[in-house]
């Protein structure tokens, strides 16, 4: 059996190595930190089985370090907290943040043995299968006065399997949400999200229906998303032939793949996010409206960041310590000054910009802290523009959406091309897709890698 890896986290070296060696004694696998910087780093390099936490220490206090790993969906394993002098408040505030136990030191041995075993016990039990770590998957929903209105609203619709449109701006967080509420529905299936790439001509009906062709047959979306949630994101962007199927399996209440007479019931939640302005885009759509209309059961709508300044501090706080885990960048805390100079910019990309902004920060920065001429000079580089911002878009910005894409993705997938040396293999690492769909991509796109290798372009 794998040892336990515990954390022992106190800024006073006898004690700190005392309990090492105890632990360690009984074969236990024991990391230390003296003080919250270290502890910080320690979580976040890899998550232990359990944290032994001291309250008070000189830099950060383990009731801040305790809320901070608490944030966004709860605490990622057992916490027990220790205090030398603690007051009942303190451990309310402890026990509100999730903390296992709170203890008062010195504690004898017998009782240090019995709480860490009996904490390791309930972390087992508790513990949840493993998923694949996606960036939205585990992002706070947010405190401001707006999302508790709409969590209340998203916790009502988690209830009923009726459709969800979620509209909102792009990177505002509507997939998270959507996430937040097959969540709360307590379903025992998957969340299934349909990938563009693959709302291909000749292919988007057997991708979302399935098939069964024995050679490159394909479940299909719905069939994976059977007792769980389908996310389609972005409804404005998807083909007008794939509306018309999404249309027909609402409409006739079942899904069938080509060559089926009865097809099976469509037994999912289905989790829709569009523009804010779908109502006037179904205009003048006819198979648009009728799904928008059937979509339109339980409506809500995402904030953008800018409208909910105080949700930014959090967010920078989740990110700060994502980063870290997940692509194993240097942890750096982020200032009181930085976070109330990030909390008054308009953030015109939303939650996605913050992202990527406090991931450039973490790559390119120094030591320490990261201030405020950081986060200035940082934003002076941003290339995201303004809502309202005319000024110097590309061309092909005045094309209609689709064909504007189409353009993008091309022109994006020849520059990574030429990048990777021609090499499709490569060009599926830079850009984060799995490599059937990206060469359903480029064939869709008319880009031949080899042309791309010998020539410097495409077709």
């Amino acid at each position: 059996m794998t040892q336990a890896q515990i954390l022992v986290v106190d800024d006073e070296p006898d004690i700190r190595e005392l309990v090492r060696e105890i632990l360690e004694d009984e074969g236990y696998e024991v990391t230390v930190a003296e003080n919250g910087e270290a502890a910080r780093t320690a979580y976040a390099r890899k998550t232990p089985n359990l944290v032994l936490l001291d309250i008070w220490m000189p830099d950060v206090d383990g009731i801040t370090l305790l809320g901070e790993w608490s944030a966004g969906g709860g605490l990622e394993c057992p916490v027990v907290v220790m205090s030398g002098h603690g007051s009942v408040e303190t451990a309310i505030e402890a026990t509100r943040l999730g903390a296992y136990d709170f203890v008062q030191k010195p504690i004898s041995l017998a009782r240090l043995l019995s709480i860490v075993s009996q904490a390791l016990e309930s972390g087992r039990t508790t513990q949840k299968p493993p998923t694949t770590p996606k960036s939205s998957a585990s992002e706070p929903i947010g405190n401001s006065a707006l999302m508790q209105v709409l969590r209340g609203k998203a916790e009502q619709a988690a209830q009923h399997d009726l459709p969800v449109l979620i509209m909102g701006e792009k990177g505002s967080g509507r997939e998270n949400l959507a996430r937040y509420i097959h969540g709360q529905s307590k379903s025992g299936g998957e969340f299934i999200t349909v990938d563009h790439c693959d709302l291909v001509e000749g292919n988007n009906r057997s991708y979302l229906l399935g098939s069964e062709d024995p050679e490159n047959g394909e479940a299909g979306c719905f069939n994976l998303a059977r007792g769980g949630t389908l996310f389609i994101p972005d409804l404005e962007e998807v083909p007008p032939d794939t509306l018309t199927i999404i249309n027909r399996v609402l409409e006739a209440g079942h899904v069938a793949h080509e060559g089926e007479k009865n097809g099976r019931g469509l037994e999912c939640r289905l989790i829709v996010s569009a523009a804010v302005n779908m109502p006037d885009q179904a205009n003048g759509n006819e198979t648009l409206q009728q799904l928008y209309y059937r979509l339109n059961v339980l409506p809500l709508k995402m904030p953008p960041l800018r409208e909910r300044p105080d949700d930014v501090p959090e967010l920078v706080r989740f990110y700060a310590d994502w980063f870290p885990n997940h692509e194993s960048l240097p942890y750096r805390a982020f200032s009181v000054a930085a976070q109330n100079r990030l909390r008054n910019h308009s953030w015109p990309g939303n939650i996605r910009e913050l992202r990527n902004l406090i991931q450039r920060l973490l790559v390119l920065g120094g030591e320490g802290e990261v201030s405020v001429a950081e986060i200035e000079e940082a934003l002076k580089q941003n290339p995201v523009k303004a809502p309202d911002d005319k000024q110097g878009y590309p061309q092909f910005f005045d094309l209609p959406l689709r064909e504007a894409r189409e353009q993008f993705e091309r022109a994006y997938l020849i520059y990574k091309l030429k990048e990777a040396g021609g090499s499709v293999g490569k060009l599926a690492e830079m850009v984060g897709m799995e490599r059937t769909h990206l060469y359903r991509k480029l064939r869709a796109l008319g880009v031949d890698p080899k042309t791309v290798s010998a020539e410097g372009g495409g077709r």
